[in-house]
């Protein structure tokens, strides 16, 4: 199967190639998911599982991309809740190979079924920043209606997830980004809109959540703003600030199908939209994940048109 490979981590994206490699195998409670694209996220490239599985041996040459949507075509020993042939999306486990790739194999758990009337496309945008704004409001950061939300990043993947999750929840979003991002996020559903390059962050007054995915210095002036009770809630690592009386918590999201089908619907009665910038074919993915192009939305690599 045509694949596409890194095997230099200091290389990083430059390191990239499209290779042939065998098809994958289902083992024990997995299947083999024929992709029709595949999401991915650019700082997959510092991630200690793109290097290394499990055990913490070196697994290079990789195949990177976590973000699946495509149709079942094996089955491995033990798997139910899935049939070949059935339409799924969702995420490739994080230290196995991933989904820049024709096949991929997958814990069946960590798929959702996907239903008849959503692009492979759009679901293939779903799965990390769907799933990291789910769970980062409503796990981590315990959202009530009411409440208000400081939404970092607010034009990009996660943000736009971040602004209309909370919307339909009952909060007041305040997104934040660079000046040119202001319209996006308006668009999106946010109440109001900071730049960060020219606005005053604190003038924004005090806000129960704060969602992080800048970290560093605007993370420590944000936490200042968080009400008593209320929630920091950080995907760059470990928290750096804490607010003075509230709670700061840093994870890494996980799969989840009840919470996939949760956000497909969604999607399929037009609650929540996806934010793509583009979508190129698995012959042209090495040159459309370049980094030095800055993107406004999910790269989406199609892989069966």
């Amino acid at each position: 199967m045509k694949a596409i490979v890194v095997t230099d981590q200091a290389a990083g994206l430059a390191g990239m190639t499209l290779t042939e490699r065998p098809e994958p195998t289902a083992a024990i409670n997995d299947v083999v998911v024929q992709i029709h694209a595949s999401g991915f996220v650019p700082t997959e490239m510092d991630w200690p599982s793109t290097w290394t599985d499990r055990a913490g041996h070196d697994k290079a040459p990789s195949i990177p991309g976590h973000e699946v949507a495509g149709v079942v075509s094996a089955l491995g020993y033990g798997t139910t809740g899935l049939s070949i042939g059935q339409r799924v999306f969702g995420l490739a486990d994080w230290h196995r190979d991933g989904t820049l790739a024709e096949y991929v194999a997958v814990e069946a758990r960590n798929l959702a079924p996907l239903p008849g009337d959503v692009d492979f496309t759009v679901a293939a945008s779903l799965p990390i920043s769907g799933l990291t704004a789910w769970q980062g409001l409503f796990q981590h950061g315990r959202l009530q209606a009411g409440q208000a939300v400081l939404a970092h990043g607010a034009a990009g993947a996660v943000g736009t997830m971040v602004t209309q999750l909370a919307r339909e929840a009952g909060a007041y979003v305040i997104g934040t980004g660079r000046a040119a991002d202001r319209e996006k996020a308006l668009d999106f559903g946010a109440d109001e809109f900071v730049d960060l390059e020219n606005d005053a962050l604190d003038a924004v007054g005090r806000v129960d959540l704060v969602f992080d995915v800048i970290g560093g210095e605007i993370q420590k002036r944000s936490a200042a703003l968080i009400k008593p009770g209320g929630t920091l809630v950080s995907i760059v690592g470990p928290v750096e600030a804490h607010p003075a009386d509230g709670l700061a918590v840093d994870f890494v999201v996980e799969a989840d199908r009840a919470e996939l089908v949760e956000i497909v619907q969604r999607v399929r009665d037009g609650r929540l939209r996806t934010n793509i910038d583009t979508i190129a074919p698995l012959d042209e993915a090495v040159s459309a994940l370049n980094p030095t192009v800055r993107r406004k939305g999910k790269t989406i690599i199609s892989i069966r048109p």
